[in-house]
């Protein structure tokens, strides 16, 4: 008897030390490429929120999908129990859901949003992130709010640097932020529109022949992204602008610091927080929780359906945007 009690309380240190010391959940994780000011954000959040909690391997995508399919493929070998995937091309996410679910791992994509219709392929596929669609809207209101309280009446002329075409965030922040001005009763014409691929010195550069092709003929510029934005500011500082009152209304998409920082010297005239702190806070959490087998959980925000709306099954965490002014510039953290 003392023998068998013995034996099984060895046993239950055993177990308990076993509980104790198990190795944490194993996270593969892609950014699409590192040197994305924004992403950089996210990145950081995600490697924050892990500390202590999950072991991740994060790969630099470096804007190649088939190097991304080549990543993704070494984190099933080396055993990764979730995966979190910011894409390179969100129009090739049904190469990366037959890889998961070929091996039942959990696939959490954020960021670059895929087609519905591929994500309802695989019930352990997940994307956090936000309605791009509103993230253009608030561009358009920004920009209609200046116009109308300093040019009324006059056709506003406007250029757009346009980030990846393949890419969701790009098409609806192009379509939406002129339909929002055209909303607000301003007739448009639009000068020139191309795309800088999220890019800031390709985005100086397109800014920099446009000014050069038409002199005195534009009037706004609206850019897909901060960096973009940026981009187009030192095109305009170097033609001249933001000195002796010359000056063009550009706006953004992200609310990166650096944009913050161009919105109170006076050089951005608005962007769109794009969250993210909260974006990252996601995609771990829920890659955290399914990894351990746990249904998926976040505390950012409800899940929901492909439309946003609240759904306790659902497979989307949209994390909402917010219009960023020099008004309120100091309260966005």
């Amino acid at each position: 008897m003392k023998k068998a009690l013995v034996l099984s309380f060895a046993l239950a240190l055993c177990l308990s030390a076993v509980s104790v010391f198990a190795a944490p959940p194993q996270v593969g994780v892609c950014i699409y490429k590192f040197d994305d000011t924004f992403m950089s954000y996210v990145r950081n959040t995600i490697q924050t929120a892990a500390q202590g909690k999950a072991t991740l391997s994060v790969q630099d995508s470096q804007f190649d999908q088939p190097k991304q399919n080549d990543q993704v493929d070494q984190f099933i070998v080396n055993g990764m129990q979730a995966l979190a995937i910011n894409m390179v091309d969100p129009s090739a996410v049904s190469v990366l859901i037959k890889k998961a679910q070929a091996k039942k791992l959990p696939l959490v994509l954020f960021n670059r949003e895929p087609v519905a219709a591929d994500m309802a392929k695989y019930d352990k596929a997940y994307y956090v992130g936000a309605k791009a669609q509103e993230s253009g809207t608030m561009e358009g209101q920004i920009v209609a709010k200046y116009w109308k309280a300093h040019n009324a009446g006059k056709v506003l002329r406007y250029v757009m640097l346009m980030g990846d075409p393949s890419n969701t965030d790009a098409k609806y922040r192009t379509q939406y932020s002129i339909e929002a001005v055209k909303a607000a009763g301003i007739e448009v014409k639009q000068v020139a529109s191309d795309t800088a691929m999220w890019d800031r010195p390709k985005a100086q550069e397109k800014m920099a022949a446009w000014l050069a092709a038409y002199p005195d003929q534009i009037d706004v510029v609206f850019a897909n992204n901060d960096d973009m934005a940026l981009g187009a500011i030192e095109a305009l500082k170097a033609a001249g602008y933001f000195t002796g009152g010359k000056y063009m209304p550009v706006v953004g998409v992200d609310a990166t610091p650096p944009a913050k920082d161009a919105l109170k010297q006076g050089t951005l005239l608005g962007t769109v927080l794009n969250d993210a702190t909260n974006q990252g806070l996601a995609t771990f959490e829920l890659a955290y929780s399914l990894a351990q087998g746990k249904p998926a959980a976040t505390s950012v925000a409800p899940l929901a359906n492909a439309e946003g709306k609240p759904d306790p099954k659902g497979h989307y965490v949209w994390v909402p945007y917010k219009m960023v002014t020099l008004e309120n510039v100091d309260s966005i953290k």
